[in-house]
């Protein structure tokens, strides 16, 4: 059924990488909790929602395009996802609540499949300027970055310069968090399968020992398996979010809504073709610079965004960590099916994830609620941003007018503490650089489009 003898594998190498993979990505597993709960999600609804949408779309994967690669919901994705929601948003911004934001997931996963459909999402890639596709992956992994210094508290906030390094007199989260970032460094280095996982997991025992002998607040430990639930607070919310987001058309939202979608549609697109093509090109699938089976592959990563939306979770997208699975020899799409028992299977291990999403308290804000940090996988978090702001080394840094505007996206992201202002900042600067130089023909008209949203997106908050 997958050809595994053609394509030089074996069932053992497939199940090998299945499992390898899914050890590479299953950070995500407790991240994605942690995180959707800030904009009000219950973190185990978000949990299973991750674990059974990841797990469907690496079927889909598997078994529409025969290929060893697996999905999950994206990190970037998520990131945008709470900014949108409202995490980070500056008094007066436009804010949505985390069932539209769902609402507006689905819609661009019912797009992604559209054009892969009509085979038009290739041309749209074209039309956005490589310097812009790179200064956003970088810009979001140093988005990435900052609140994983955030999380581990090793950056705080400050009156006078706006950020500052926190005191590191006592503090022992900052602590652990480099202690979790030494470990994740050294596995990687020593290309360790699951090297974040494994870090993640050996920075919450050394967190729990902390608690237990009181030099932090101790984590709340209800056990490490358990049957799974939650589920029925997040799944088929997006309906009703659907419902909510007409009112916010009828009240002239649009200019927001539309935007927003088009972000998350081009997030998605650029993280799947470039998973796709580096995937595929490790494993000598690729020919003559055509990816066979690329629409099914399109195809399923568009279905497991959907229904990761209608269970509850951020934008499914294809996993750049699938490269660690075929370097353990995983060639076909069985081991996309492996890493999807692995999913279904991480669901009894709930109680370990929510007591790595609860977060050490470090103190209280002067509304009573405690300050919460992550020592657990804010080092994950830091790791992960690195990794991606590699892309920068493809930017066109002699000719100013690719320079400056994916040198703003970069900046903007974590300064703005927004990705969506990064990338306005981007196609905003890339359209106007082209005007005034004389070369306004080199600027694709779809970028004039999006400055000129970005631009009517800005102004009205």
């Amino acid at each position: 059924m997958f050809g595994i003898k053609e394509r030089g594998s074996t069932v053992g190498r497939e199940v090998v990488g299945g499992v390898t993979t899914f050890m590479a990505m299953s950070y995500i597993l407790f991240v994605q909790p942690a995180l959707l709960s800030k904009v009000g999600m219950d973190a185990g609804g978000v949990f299973m929602a991750t674990c059974l949408s990841a797990a469907g779309a690496c079927v889909l994967m598997g078994l529409l395009a025969n290929y060893p690669i697996a999905l999950a919901p994206g990190m970037g994705e998520n990131f945008f996802f709470v900014s949108i929601c409202g995490l980070g948003a500056a008094a007066g911004a436009f804010v949505l609540h985390w069932s539209e934001a769902l609402a507006l997931v689905f819609v661009s996963g019912t797009l992604f499949m559209g054009l892969s459909a009509l085979g038009v999402r290739s041309k749209i890639l074209e039309s956005i300027p490589s310097s812009l596709k790179n200064g956003i992956a970088a810009g979001i992994g140093l988005f990435i970055a900052l609140i994983g210094l955030e999380w581990g508290n090793i950056i705080a906030g400050s009156e006078a310069t706006f950020v500052t390094l926190a005191p590191m007199k006592g503090n022992v989260v900052a602590l652990l968090t480099l202690v979790g970032l030494t470990l994740m460094l050294s596995l990687t280095a020593l290309r360790v399968p699951g090297a974040i996982l494994i870090g993640i997991l050996l920075t919450t025992a050394l967190t729990f020992v902390a608690g237990q002998g009181g030099w932090i607040a101790p984590l709340e430990f209800t056990g490490v398996v358990a049957k799974p639930n939650g589920l029925g607070q997040t799944a088929g919310q997006f309906i009703g979010g659907l419902g909510d987001l007409r009112h916010e058309l009828m009240r002239g939202g649009w200019v927001h809504v539309l935007t927003i979608t088009l972000v998350l549609l081009l997030m998605d697109m650029f993280d799947t073709i470039g998973t796709l093509v580096g995937v595929a090109s490790r494993t000598g699938l690729m020919k003559n610079g055509h990816l066979p089976r690329g629409n099914r592959a399109l195809a399923a990563d568009a279905g497991g965004t959907m229904l990761g939306a209608m269970l509850g979770s951020s934008t499914v997208t294809s996993y750049i960590e699938s490269i660690t699975g075929v370097a353990s020899g995983a060639r076909t799409g069985l081991a996309a099916l492996v890493t999807a028992g692995c999913l279904v299977v991480a669901m009894i291990f709930q109680p370990l994830v929510e007591m790595v999403g609860g977060g050490v308290a470090v103190g209280h804000y002067a509304w009573g609620d405690p300050i919460l940090r992550y020592p657990m996988i804010a080092a994950a978090l830091i790791m992960v941003g690195s990794m991606m702001i590699r892309t920068v080394r493809e930017i066109e840094w002699d000719d100013i007018t690719e320079a400056l505007p994916a040198f703003l996206t970069m900046i903007m992201m974590p300064l703005a503490y927004s990705i969506s202002a990064g990338i306005g900042a981007g196609f905003i600067s890339y359209a106007v650089g082209k005007v005034v130089t004389g070369r306004a023909r080199q600027c694709p008209l779809l970028v004039y489009v999006f400055a000129a949203l970005f631009v009517a997106r800005f102004l009205l908050g």
